[in-house]
């Protein structure tokens, strides 16, 4: 009687298992279920869309990748169809093998092919392994891997060679939707774009590993975003990246951004994945270092609200950097708890120009309440100080440095400034001939050039260059060079209303410490002494004020 009790206890516990099971895989599409191989060699695209397909006619669900290599080219999502890559699942962008095969075709966008107001890559979004268009409530996540190997880097001609069949050249690429999220994954190789996400409102994305080599998350026209606990490594591209283009037809601010508790760097692809950080190999694109930078910019029609970023470690790797070319307004910005090390350029980078890529007539942008606090930065390129520049008729304004541990690198003098030697200068902003240098100080505008920190060339100050900027304050800060340098530490030009308070320079007493050039209310003051203004006649050698 035991025994058959205890037979009929055991069929009753299977019963009630397989039931659970059965229940907690209500709404889930096994992609294998569909016709998806996994194999890393039979093409996975009509079963994986199948899924998708089938769990949006139901009203939603999850398409659920087991472990496998699936090998696909363009993925559709859907509205409440959500992507679960669980462990061991790789999703592979497949290499086209010739024109029969391949991603889909991109789009066509005026705002970027008639009227050039924006880059190839951020026109067009079909043409991804993962795109959808007005789509909302969707999450990507699990603890699997997408691997873009057989997307492209997006150099289109004239930038670069034609395909030999039909590229895709972005990871993930979403354009109109709300309720989004990206979870848990990671990101091997993603081509010209790890994540693309356009015109998108309540946006989520937490707990990513993305090793790539462009860029890693662009983030375009959206409003409401968090981006936390990621780490981005990408060595000839940003990592993290802010942009407010044209592409949906009029100018829109990317607004109310939060990125925390994350860290970017610029190591060799793959290495940061594998765990061996190795330095990346030659120069970025440009000329110059490693980038994996955070940046606004540098589409910039609409601008950028309400932007707070805080607790990132940015490890061999470029620094911040706040630009607006197209337009656009910069403000409301606060960025803290920065740690940098091994900086290959400007550890931060403040810039309002006129390059003006958008509908003729608009005038240019500004940069306006910016907070940068609690940063700490060790072994920056010496070539690059901290940079704040404007425009002559729209100064950066309203910018307020404190709580600051600079060690630059140094090592340069005012003839090197003269000279701007090749090997002191990226060659992509090689000095021109209509700009002689007659003096170090003869910094050319450049107004409409591409920004970078470069593109002034080698610059006369160590520790920060300061123009076309007011009402600006650098608060304890402690600024020390790790070689002799002969430029100034600071160099302001066309200046104003400007309060230096418990400033550290290096301890050498030489009257080019600080250079003024035709700027007025430059304010010194330490410990509460009484304020000293130093105008554009008087330099001071001060090694702490």
């Amino acid at each position: 009687m035991r025994r058959v009790f205890f037979q009929m206890s055991l069929l009753w516990l299977t019963g009630f298992i397989q039931n659970v099971q059965a229940q907690d895989m209500q709404g889930y599409y096994n992609v294998r279920d569909f016709g998806a191989v996994g194999d890393g060699i039979s093409r996975d695209t009509d079963a994986i869309n199948a899924a998708i397909i089938a769990a949006s006619r139901d009203g939603g669900g999850t398409v659920y990748f087991p472990a496998g290599i699936y090998a696909s080219f363009s993925v559709e999502l859907k509205s409440q169809v959500d992507v679960h890559l669980a462990n061991g699942a790789t999703l592979l962008a497949a290499t086209p093998q010739d024109e029969s095969e391949g991603y889909l075709k991109p789009e066509a966008n005026i705002w970027g092919e008639k009227y050039k107001y924006q880059d190839f890559g951020h026109s067009h979004f079909r043409n991804s392994l993962l795109w959808g268009e007005n789509i909302h409530d969707v999450t990507i996540s699990g603890s699997g891997l997408i691997d873009g190997k057989g997307l492209w880097k997006g150099l289109y001609p004239p930038l670069g060679p034609a395909p030999s069949a039909n590229p895709g050249n972005k990871t993930i690429a979403i354009k109109g939707g709300r309720n989004i999220t990206f979870r848990d994954f990671s990101i091997y190789r993603g081509g010209h774009f790890g994540i693309l996400a356009t015109a998108i409102n309540n946006l989520t994305i937490d707990n990513l590993r993305i090793d790539t080599n462009r860029d890693g998350i662009d983030i375009d026209v959206c409003k409401n975003v968090r981006i936390s606990n990621v780490v981005v490594n990408s060595p000839n591209d940003d990592a993290i990246v802010l942009k407010s283009s044209y592409v949906t037809g009029k100018a829109i601010a990317t607004e109310n951004v939060t990125i925390s508790n994350s860290i970017v760097s610029g190591y060799a692809m793959g290495t940061m994945l594998d765990g061996t950080y190795q330095p990346m190999k030659g120069t970025a694109p440009d000329g110059d270092g490693a980038t994996g930078r955070i940046k606004l910019g540098t589409e910039s029609n609409g601008g950028f609200k309400r932007i707070t970023i805080t607790n990132v470690v940015f490890d061999h790797s470029r620094g911040l950097a706040l630009e607006t070319v197209d337009g656009g307004i910069i403000e409301d910005v606060v960025a803290s708890g920065l740690v940098m090390n091994r900086v290959s350029n400007s550890p931060i980078f403040i810039y309002n120009g006129a390059r003006m890529r958008g509908p003729e007539n608009t005038p240019p942008g500004a940069i306006r309440r910016v907070l940068i606090k609690d940063v700490t930065v060790s072994h920056a390129d010496g070539r690059f100080p901290v940079i704040i520049q404007g425009l002559p008729e729209s100064p950066v304004s309203q910018v307020t440095l404190k709580d600051m541990y600079l060690i630059a690198g140094g090592g340069l003098t005012q003839e090197d400034v003269l000279t701007q030697k090749p090997d002191h200068v990226s060659a992509f902003f090689a000095l021109k001939e209509k700009e002689p240098r007659h003096s170090p100080f003869d910094v050319p505008e450049r107004r409409a050039a591409y920004p970078e920190p470069a593109m002034f060339g080698l610059l006369p100050a160590s520790g920060l260059y300061m123009r076309y900027a007011q009402d600006i304050t650098l608060e304890n800060i402690n600024l020390q060079l790790e070689a002799p340098d002969t430029r100034s530490v600071l160099v302001f030009d066309s200046v104003n209303d400007i309060t230096l308070r418990n400033m550290t320079l290096p301890g050498r007493a030489q009257k080019d410490q600080i250079t003024v050039i035709e700027s007025r209310d430059i304010r010194l003051s330490s410990h509460g002494q009484k304020p000293e203004t130093l105008s554009a006649d008087k330099a001071t050698g001060f090694s702490g004020f």
